[in-house]
């Protein structure tokens, strides 16, 4: 089976992730492929649209194969990860940019490297069924694949709150957070594509667009501002421990079954990725902090403990956000030499010609 479907429809090119029992998650080779075939469609002129889609009921894309990840992280030196990064957030920018609408259906689960594959897209479609997540922190990862850039964009301190719990949430709140652009209803996507191969996505999107159903993070939105706009994550649990609202200490107790260092590394991804600015800058630091995670031992543990044996009970080390020290935080943030990302030039703009 092939793990990454290509097509085309009148004037629409399609890309179908194809491996639903995974969840369609991401290999190094389905990213180049898709590479390819960007360079393909961006200069030919009878393809105005390009789609992306996920094969199966349950959704886009569930994230990377952190299997693979897991297993060169245990067993390799960590360079096939590094290789499939370095190929996957060049993917990222380059979404980010293509010149052409590019038209992602986040219909069902989208996380973390779906989120890649997506919401950097200039037409971001959800629907009641949706499910976005960055929930990088419960494996003793960080949020990569420009996520840092989206979640710093968002307003106020939601993408905080977002990047730190891996909270999921549906169609209203991605739209409010700045991860998704309009709603339909699952039912009308098939109709939404078919337009597609003869409409401009404008007036395909007439036909089909409607208004968002609400969803829970406005009306939560007072404290999670002053919660997670805390420098540091003790203060940000002791305010919401403080708060007096279950779900503030609901969400504080999430929080402490996280990996610690995920947390704190993660809190300064952010604040980072605001002053960084464009996305090209943000996917060098998240390479850096990737890279650094390899040989870390909390990317291993957490993806044992949630993937492999499935036991939910990962052992942290260090075991505390007490233990994890400032010194531990900047090693992640340390440049990697002749081995950095280089995908931005001397003003921060995408310095790749594609």
């Amino acid at each position: 089976m092939t793990d990454v479907l290509f097509a085309r429809a009148g004037r629409a090119a399609h890309i179908t992730l194809n491996r639903p029992k995974a969840l369609n998650a991401l290999t190094h080779a389905m990213v180049r492929r898709i590479d390819e075939a960007l360079t393909g469609w961006e200069h030919d002129p009878a393809v105005e649209t390009v789609v992306i889609s996920g094969a199966g009921e349950r959704g886009l894309c569930a994230g990377g194969d952190i299997r693979a990840i897991h297993d060169d992280a245990r067993d390799g030196d960590g360079t096939a990860s590094a290789a499939f990064w370095r190929d996957e957030y060049h993917l990222n920018a380059r979404i980010a940019r293509f010149p052409k609408p590019y038209v992602a259906l986040m219909d069902g689960i989208v996380m973390g490297g779906g989120v890649g594959v997506s919401a950097h897209g200039s037409v971001r479609i959800v629907t009641e069924r949706s499910r976005v997540a960055m929930p990088e922190t419960g494996i003793g990862f960080v949020p990569d694949v420009g996520g840092t850039h989206l979640l710093a964009l968002a307003p106020g301190e939601l993408g905080t709150h977002l990047a730190l719990t891996g909270a999921q949430i549906g169609a209203g709140d991605s739209v409010l957070c700045g991860l998704a652009d309009h709603y339909l209803p699952s039912t009308s996507l098939r109709h939404f594509v078919d337009d597609l191969a003869d409409l401009p996505v404008r007036q395909a999107l007439d036909r089909h667009v409607r208004p968002a159903p609400e969803g829970e993070l406005a009306g939560r939105r007072e404290w999670i501002d002053s919660c997670f706009a805390s420098d540091t994550v003790e203060e940000i649990i002791g305010r919401l421990l403080a708060q007096g609202d279950p779900a503030a200490k609901e969400t504080a107790e999430t929080l402490l079954a996280k990996s610690p260092t995920s947390l704190k590394v993660t809190l300064a991804a952010l604040r980072r990725a605001r002053r960084l600015g464009s996305l090209e800058r943000v996917l060098e630091q998240e390479y850096r902090v990737s890279c650094a995670a390899l040989t870390a031992p909390d990317l291993v543990e957490g993806i044992r403990a949630q993937v492999i044996d499935k036991d939910r009970n990962p052992r942290w080390s260090p075991a505390t956000l007490a233990e994890v020290t400032g010194a531990d935080v900047e090693r992640f943030f340390t440049s990697l030499g002749e081995r950095e990302l280089g995908l931005a030039g001397p003003d921060g703009a995408e310095e790749v010609a594609w």
